[in-house]
């Protein structure tokens, strides 16, 4: 399957020995003669290259091209064209694609196009359409006639919205499209896509109608969305265990967005949409969450178990972490949680009050990270529930100015005394 899986694996530059190898290897067991590679020689225009008609594919990756040729002649058997890395590629000619009409693969990544001629609408065969990291590109041309797409992939783009005639594309496969600044899409649009495996549009604020279409994709299997709020009343989420991947933003998601090499991520800013637990439901199926000055900590966690969560970080917090009337419950909430990062959580004064807080063991806690807590004195004490995790590898903290000590062991009379801790890997 000639499609690009964007935001699974990444790109890398060939280095010119293996590029020379790659080139032997493809000239001793293929046919040289429906090849053209001009690979990385600092080509500034191609109009020169003669391209017989029994060419199929064509490399131009890695050079300077500032232009593409105004009068191309017809290559109708090239099912492949790559002009990747070609930085000064502002411009193609509007009648530039017509004389590839076999073309199956586009590569465009990283070139200074700032449009796309409407002739790329007669690629009738393509299969994959890519324009990673192209950061003058804001818009595309009509894409009706692309019946065969599969792949779409406009990461790293400034595009503003979607192009006329997606409705068509009926055999994706992947779509990538990281719109910022898109608003609306029309009910039913999903399920358009009954073969989409890979779904990435981080940016695009879903509805209900938009969510529930998307669980009805059952050939899904990475999906990077943003949901708001009322997504999340009367939803089955059980059909996440489908996905391989998913990455969900909820809230006002900042144009960046913490990279995390996790598979269940859910990411939450700036809201309180779960005091009456909208967003236990999902919570059941992810393993890493990310909250951004969020509130109501107590009422998402406390109450439930999360067997799934492995990773907790929080941003920016302001909720008081005192003593809870009736104790902290007889269940971890998370059970299973091997990572906390904690950066400006204003109120904490140590990891146990914030343990004890939420009903939280540490039972499987090996990674601590606390950063820019302003008022934290220590991180564990031996007074209640929450001592020094058993299973802690590694310390990390950062400008904890009125830290004083790691460990405090509470004596019988109520005093707190100071002691050493023995905890390996701290870092400060």
């Amino acid at each position: 399957m000639e499609i690009v899986r964007a935001q699974v694996v990444d790109c890398v530059k060939m280095h010119d020995v293996v590029r020379d190898v790659a080139r032997w290897i493809a000239s001793t067991f293929g046919d040289e003669r429906t090849s053209v590679f001009q690979a990385g020689i600092r080509l500034t225009e191609i109009s020169h290259i003669k391209i017989s008609a029994s060419i199929k594919r064509i490399s131009f990756v890695s050079n300077k091209i500032e232009c593409l040729p105004d009068c191309l002649m017809k290559c109708p058997k090239i099912t492949s064209l790559h002009l990747q890395d070609n930085k000064p590629l502002a411009k193609t000619p509007q009648e530039f694609f017509l004389a590839f009409p076999a073309l199956r693969v586009l590569n465009l990544t990283r070139t200074g196009i700032r449009e796309l001629p409407s002739s790329i609408n007669s690629l009738c065969q393509l299969h994959s359409l890519i324009r990673q990291c192209c950061f003058e590109l804001k818009e595309l041309p009509p894409v009706s006639n692309l019946h065969n797409l599969q792949g779409l992939d406009c990461d790293e783009t400034v595009l503003r919205c979607l192009p006329q005639g997606m409705d068509n594309l009926t055999n994706l496969r992947l779509l990538n499209m990281p719109v910022a600044n898109m608003k609306t899409i029309s009910k039913g649009f999903f399920l358009k896509f009954p073969s989409i495996e890979m779904l990435n549009m981080p940016f695009f604020s879903l509805g209900a109608t938009s969510f529930d279409e998307i669980s009805s994709l059952h050939t899904l299997t990475y999906l990077s969305i943003k949901e708001d709020s009322s997504s999340f009343f009367d939803t089955n989420y059980t059909w996440l265990t489908r996905l391989r991947v998913f990455r969900i933003n909820i809230g006002k998601t900042r144009m960046f967005v913490p990279y995390n090499k996790s598979k269940r991520v859910i990411n939450v800013y700036e809201c309180e949409i779960y005091s009456n637990g909208e967003l236990s439901g999902m919570l059941q199926f992810a393993s890493d969450l990310y909250l951004d000055d969020c509130m109501g900590l107590r009422k998402l966690i406390a109450y439930n178990t999360f067997n799934g969560l492995k990773s907790l970080k929080i941003l920016g917090c302001s909720c008081s972490f005192g003593q809870v009337e009736g104790g902290s419950g007889q269940f971890d909430p998370l059970p299973n949680l091997e990572y906390l990062k904690l950066c400006y959580v204003y109120n904490l004064k140590s990891v146990s009050d914030f343990g004890q807080h939420l009903g939280l063991r540490f039972s499987k806690l090996s990674e601590l990270v606390i950063s820019q807590c302003a008022i934290l004195t220590c991180l564990f004490n031996d007074g209640g529930s929450c001592s020094v995790p058993k299973h802690l590898e590694e310390i990390t903290i950062n400008v904890c100015l009125q830290l004083v000590e790691l460990y405090v062991q509470c004596i019988s009379s109520g005093q707190a005394t100071l002691v050493n801790s023995e905890i390996p890997r701290i870092r400060k």
